[in-house]
């Protein structure tokens, strides 16, 4: 059974940083991109951030310049550097991937998520 499990969230001042970590276990073949996403209650979730195996990055406008995701191949894991947080940066932080895993098929997976707040 594959799994992702987030850690790192939690509270820090506007102007602080963060670094969320997310590692994948399981019965695992090869994963293929891997990201960030955030929800906040009674929002629409957001795309934060994605990075291909081959390390290609992508980032939503709102965190651009202040956000690097980062990922470790050999560990299965990827990372979400947040600096200059802002207030409105405040969500449950998920990670996800596409995993090729012993079923044979590529599946989408995610994690459970880690709370990031951002007091001003």
């Amino acid at each position: 059974q594959v799994q992702l499990v987030e850690s790192g969230g939690g509270l820090v001042q506007a102007g602080g940083s963060l670094r969320l970590s997310c590692a994948a276990s399981g019965r695992i073949f090869s994963i293929n991109t891997m990201g960030w996403y955030r929800q906040v209650p009674g929002k629409q979730r957001e795309v934060v951030a994605g990075i291909t195996s081959g390390g290609s990055t992508n980032y939503a406008d709102s965190v651009k310049g202040r956000f690097t995701i980062s990922r470790d191949n050999s560990k299965n894991a990827v990372y979400l550097q947040m600096n200059s947080l802002k207030p409105e940066d405040t969500a449950v932080y998920y990670c996800n991937a596409d995993i090729l895993g012993g079923t044979g098929y590529v599946r989408y997976y995610s994690g459970q998520g880690t709370q990031v707040t951002v007091s001003s």
